[in-house]
């Protein structure tokens, strides 16, 4: 059975003059292959119009890949991806649907 190791960093984010940070649910998800895994932040603030969200993958020895743009509370689906903000606008959560081997990296959430 081969395991998907999913690595996912606490990144802080700069909004107008005011730093907000987002903080990672959990610091590392693992999942068999073939099964969804759920990455999740916690944003500082709540989540509005004007917030501009990016998820990020990088490889070991590769520059980081953008995934998703989302705008504000906008929830976005391509690609077996899947971003949504919480009800009370204050999680950020990516679902990779079918996991593969290939999917194993740091993934970055930014504001």
């Amino acid at each position: 059975m081969l395991m998907v190791l999913v690595r996912f960093l606490v990144c802080f984010v700069l909004f107008c003059v005011r730093c907000q940070q987002l903080t990672a649910v959990e610091d590392e998800e693992s999942s068999l292959e073939g099964s969804t895994v759920t990455l999740t932040y916690k944003y500082s603030k709540t989540i509005d119009a004007t917030d501009n969200l990016f998820w990020y993958r990088q490889h070991p020895g590769k520059p980081p890949q953008l995934l998703i743009n989302q705008y504000g509370s906008q929830n976005v689906t391509q690609a077996g991806l899947s971003a949504t903000v919480s009800g009370d606008k204050n999680q950020i959560t990516l679902k990779i649907s079918s996991a593969a081997v290939t999917d194993s990296a740091v993934y970055y959430c930014a504001v």
